[in-house]
């Protein structure tokens, strides 16, 4: 059996501002100013998250809140607790239960 990857992560107390770019999957906890760029990973905004920027990933997962424009090649998620200002853009996504 292959080894599970896991995601990087920002953690809850962690501020970023700036361009925040990378080449594998990150969870966000914290708060993120600027642009996300991950082109060929998975980005998840977890339910303590706070981000402020333009977000373009293979996937994008939304349970906390995102103020900027997403663009998801691939899946554009939106789970319950999600709160997205903004436009989204995804070749496939869906909303889940409970989701507002």
């Amino acid at each position: 059996m292959p080894p599970v990857e896991t995601a990087a992560v920002i953690g809850k107390s962690v501020q970023v501002r700036g361009e925040l770019t990378g080449n594998e999957d990150l969870l966000v906890e914290g708060v993120v100013e600027g642009t996300i760029a991950l082109h060929e990973s998975r980005l998840t905004v977890g339910t303590n998250a706070r981000i402020h920027a333009n977000v373009t990933a293979r996937d994008v997962v939304v349970q906390g809140t995102l103020v900027g424009d997403i663009r998801a090649a691939g899946r554009g998620e939106l789970r319950a607790g999600w709160n997205v200002t903004g436009d989204v853009h995804a070749g496939g996504g869906s909303a889940g239960e409970n989701a507002v």
